[in-house]
């Protein structure tokens, strides 16, 4: 037998396993370095909205870097759909290719993926490649795009498209980009940074080759991707077979204001395996607010269960993230509906749904997990876009996406102020954008108008971010959980809904109450958007809380003296700033009777 040809047939020592493994993710880590620094927009440059990774020849996940889980494990349907229409319908070495189509393996179309063929010893042997999402790739309105009849709409389409082939650029679709974005510089500037990390990707992976021979890289990667199954398959082995469901409602469908979207989740565990089954939930809708199958859907469940199952903190071993901990994970979503709509349906707007999935698979296995999952959490995204024209003629477009809350846990407040359930994007600096656009930052802070669920351990608390406009501009908003407020656990309390708001200054008293999507609204100079992320759910009896944990949120302002004393029997001298225990006791004891 020929090892060379068989790497399979090749176990390798720990050591040399290990330290292949660590240069998997060194090497992706360093290709999401050089894109973010690299990068021009603020929401690559600062956000880091991007994935990167190293893949084997038949599109399995090698590694992936430290980002948005929605990017880098979207990147095998990419592949797949690369392989459905690539030009030449032949990898050269030096080509570049970029891919969008979302019915051809994408997440949605604003995340261009761009990849770049591994060849060794003259074969192709895998994949660099990395997503990252894009200022304004040229819809109907700037940034982001919401209320559109079809996908055509949502901007340029690639598909298997070569930015370079054999080495040699494009220039037509270079050219082509360059005059359909409406921040033309920017989309250009960062399309070149992925492919400098695409590029260092396949670099590094070759010197990988170089050193330890193709057979013991491929023999290792095969290894890594085994153990992420075994560890994936024994975590879910310890859930008790059944069908566990869970269901939740979406505000709307960005047109249809008075209709809500159903999500219902089915988890079936059986043995290893584990099916997320998603037929009950809404059809399709008639607006960009669908959901890519290959691309996002099934990448929000295999994220989900490694929340789930496989947490760095909690878990005694760190499992790699590789294509191992997909496999005994199956999904389904009937043909035609939200999260599986039919070509040529718009699908942009799909981070909502996903964020909302994750978060009925926790609510799903609750009651037979209850030491692992977290109580409802914000399981939303405000992802604004605002947009403008400069006296020169010029169009400015400022992406952002702002923070929710986590529900209470286990052993745990829900953490305040932060990305959750299937992203880790950070903030935009607020001097970032104050230097680049004609925008300024009134308000961000912790929401502090509405508490969060109360519980043993309390809900996150949500932002309140207010930014007003300068000029004339145009606003795009997606956000949810408007009027689904997120669900306590075990005793604990709902958390409390979302909001939007349009003001100006010049007009006191005039309050625009806003839907939690909409698209292309007209301002004007010094109107004001402030959104309030929703709070997340309490966990476990309000009664248990510690009540110098409740003296502290008094004391920092999260919650009300009348609030402590209703809701957690906590009777708060705030003179003192103490808790009067004898007081606290005898409350307890008649609200737990009440009870």
């Amino acid at each position: 037998m020929n090892l060379m040809t068989n790497p399979d047939a090749l176990t390798v020592d720990p050591i040399t396993l290990q330290v292949i493994r660590g240069s998997f993710e060194t090497i992706a880590e360093e290709m999401g370095h050089v894109l973010y620094r690299m990068s021009f927009s603020s929401i690559i440059r600062e956000s880091q909205d991007l994935g990167a990774g190293l893949f084997d020849a038949n599109f399995n996940t090698l590694c992936e870097s430290e980002s948005t889980p929605m990017h880098i494990g979207s990147i095998p349907g990419y592949l797949r759909g690369i392989a459905e229409t690539l030009e030449d319908e032949e990898w050269y070495d030096g080509d570049v290719v970029v891919h969008n189509h979302p019915y051809h393996g994408s997440s949605h179309t604003p995340d261009l993926d761009i990849v770049v063929p591994v060849f060794y010893q003259g074969r192709l042997v895998g994949f660099a490649g990395n997503t990252a999402h894009h200022v304004d790739i040229g819809a109907a309105t700037p940034g982001l795009i919401i209320d559109v009849p079809d996908v055509y709409a949502e901007g340029m389409l690639f598909a298997g498209t070569k930015l370079y082939r054999k080495g040699e650029p494009n220039n037509a679709m270079w050219n082509y980009i360059r005059r359909n974005s409406r921040a033309a510089q920017q989309l250009v500037a960062d399309i070149e940074a992925q492919v400098a990390s695409a590029r260092l990707g396949a670099k590094r992976f070759v010197e990988l080759l170089d050193k330890y021979g193709e057979t013991t890289v491929f023999a290792a990667a095969n290894q890594l991707m085994d153990y992420a199954e075994r560890m994936t398959r024994a975590r879910i082995s310890e859930i008790p077979d059944g069908d566990y469901t869970a269901e939740g409602w979406l505000d709307d469908d960005g047109r249809n204001r008075d209709r809500q979207l159903k999500v219902k989740v089915t988890v079936r565990v059986r043995g290893d395996e584990v099916e997320v089954d998603l037929t009950g939930s809404a059809d399709q809708t008639p607006t960009a607010y669908n959901v890519p199958f290959e691309g996002s859907t099934k990448v929000a469940a295999y994220a989900g269960f490694r929340k789930l199952l496989l947490d760095a903190a909690t878990s005694d071993v760190r499992v790699p993230s590789n294509e191992g901990s997909f496999r005994p994970i199956k999904v389904t979503a009937p043909l035609g509906s939200i999260f599986n709509p039919r070509a040529p349906a718009s699908a942009e707007a799909r981070f909502t749904q996903c964020n909302r999935m994750i978060d009925l698979i926790i609510r799903a296995l609750a009651p037979v997990m209850p030491e692992k999952v977290i109580a409802g959490s914000s399981a939303s995204i405000s992802f604004a876009a605002y947009s403008g024209v400069r006296p020169s003629g010029d169009y400015w477009v400022f992406l952002e996406v702002n923070e929710g809350a986590y529900g209470g846990r286990p052993r745990s407040d829900g953490p305040d102020s932060i990305d959750n359930l299937m992203a880790n994007t950070r903030n935009n600096p607020l001097e970032d954008l104050a230097m680049h656009i004609p925008m300024i930052c009134d308000r961000y802070e912790l929401r502090d108008d509405l508490p969060p669920g109360a519980g043993e351990y309390r809900g996150g608390i949500g932002v309140v971010k207010a930014q007003r406009v300068l000029t004339q501009a145009f606003i795009t908003h997606e956000s949810e959980r408007h009027t689904d407020a997120p669900w306590g656990i075990f005793g604990g309390q709902d958390g409390t809904v979302g909001r939007c708001t349009i003001t100006n200054p010049n007009r006191p008293g005039e309050v625009r109450d806003m839907p939690s999507k909409f698209s292309g609204l007209a301002v004007q100079p010094d109107d004001v958007m402030t959104y309030y992320s929703p709070n997340g759910g309490g966990y476990g009896n309000p009664l248990n809380r510690p009540p110098v944990k409740v003296l502290e949120d008094v004391l920092d302002g999260f919650c009300t003296v009348d609030r402590a004393r209703e809701v957690y029997g906590v009777v708060v001298d705030l003179v003192t700033e103490t808790v009067d225990m004898a007081a606290t006791e005898k409350r307890r004891a008649a609200m737990q009777k009440t009870n």
